[in-house]
């Protein structure tokens, strides 16, 4: 992943990888906010770093295992809005729609996901696509 690490972040942020999600995906930092958590969520789906989003997802949803699909290439990311979810709120959501290239072709998916913050850290709980 070095070779990440000083490229742009895949949540497209305007930063690099390394001081963007990465330091969230290497355990150095937390989410300070629900949308943070989102992005480097996204990210971590766009590096392939499993461990980050399980250890992101609230027990109470988080899957026993996750495999992510080798053919599916997520590149961009939008956030549509967003409420609550700041450094001093419990719970909040973010609306996005996020990017992939697939073999079969590009597309997007579109949620409300929804995160609640335990013991200072953000965990995404479920999300609503459509």
């Amino acid at each position: 992943m070095d070779d990440v690490n000083h490229d742009r972040c895949p949540c497209l942020s305007g930063q690099t990888y390394d001081e963007c999600c990465g330091r969230f995906h290497r355990g150095e930092a937390l989410a300070p906010t629900a949308e943070a958590l989102m992005r480097s969520r996204f990210s971590a789906f766009a590096v392939g770093d499993v461990d980050y989003l399980l250890r992101t997802w609230h027990p109470s949803a988080r899957p026993a295992t996750l495999e992510l699909d080798p053919d599916v290439r997520w590149y961009r990311l939008d956030i549509v809005a967003s409420t609550a979810g700041g450094p001093f709120d419990a719970d909040g959501t973010v609306e996005f729609r996020a990017f992939y290239r697939s073999a079969d072709g590009a597309g997007s998916q579109h949620e409300v996901s929804r995160f609640v913050r335990e013991d200072g850290a953000w965990l995404y709980v479920a999300g609503v696509t459509s």
